[in-house]
Parts: structure tokens; sequence; C-alpha cells
């Protein structure tokens, strides 16, 4: 197997036992790091200080990602304009926050027969929000819901 030194210097082609006693003369531990290699790939070094390098590294890439979350803001075929309103300023402050938000309307009873005012609401409610955000999907019916999903725009 071929061995690199705790300071990163090629030591050469040696049998495992070879290896196992320079890594004991260092008084660290012998890591295979590319067992697929051609030879196989050792690495002298402190096998307990690589580990908590690896986990600081995993928590420090954990802190900077962001998660993307789906927010949900319902609305009516009869809402009326201030109440819409209301709604428009919690999407845009959504938007703003990067999360995507799913617009959902809900139809009851006899709304049914009035999709395309439920449409034209979701429909100005993009056109509201199309400085921030744009329909990811478009609204669609799904059961007695007309759903509609905005995504923030690059920055």
């Amino acid at each position: 197997m071929r061995v690199i030194g705790s300071d990163g210097s090629q030591i050469g082609v040696l049998s495992v036992p070879q290896a196992m006693r320079h890594a004991e003369e260092e008084g660290l531990d012998l890591v295979q790091i590319s067992p697929n290699a051609k030879p196989p790939v050792c690495k002298i070094m402190d096998y307990g200080k690589f580990k908590y390098e690896q986990s600081k590294k995993a928590n420090e890439a954990k802190k900077r990602q962001h998660v993307i979350q789906i927010k949900e803001v319902k609305v009516r075929a009869s809402t009326d304009q201030h109440d819409l309103d209301v709604k428009l300023r919690l999407i845009r402050k959504f938007l703003e926050a990067g999360n995507k938000v799913k617009v959902s309307l809900r139809f009851r009873g006899r709304e049914m027969a009035f999709k395309d005012k439920g449409s034209e609401q979701l429909q100005h409610v993009a056109a509201e929000v199309a400085d921030l955000g744009k329909p990811e999907k478009m609204p669609n019916m799904e059961g007695r819901q007309m759903i509609m999903v905005l995504v923030p725009n690059k920055k």
C-alpha cells in the first residue's frame, strides 16, 4: 500500500506491517484514504483529530445553508380588497424572506360555479407581487381548491 506521512510527504509503497510500524513510531494511526486505488493509499494521522475536524466542517456547512420553506396563504373568491391587501402584505413578507408561497383558494358550496372569478383573484395576486416573485405553478384546480405556487425572484 502507498503510505503518506503525517507531514504530507510520500513515504512510498510498503507492506501493511511496515506501514503500521511507521505509524506506531510516530504515535499516530494508519488511516486508509483511498481503498480502491492501485495500490491502496493510506495516511499516517491522528484519527480522532481527523474525525473532529470533519464534524466541525459539517457543522459549518450546515450553518451556512438556507432551507427554503413553503408558506401557505389562504384566500377566497369573495375576499374583499382590504382583506386581500393584508394577505398580499403577508405574501410579500414571505417572498422577501426567500420562501416559496402556496396561495390556495377554496370554493364552498355554489362558489364552484364561479371558478373564473377565483382564477382572476389568483391572477391579481400574482400581478401584485410580480416585483418579488413569479408563479412557479399557475393556478389549477385540485378538488374544491385552486392552488398557485409563487417563488421568489433570483437576487
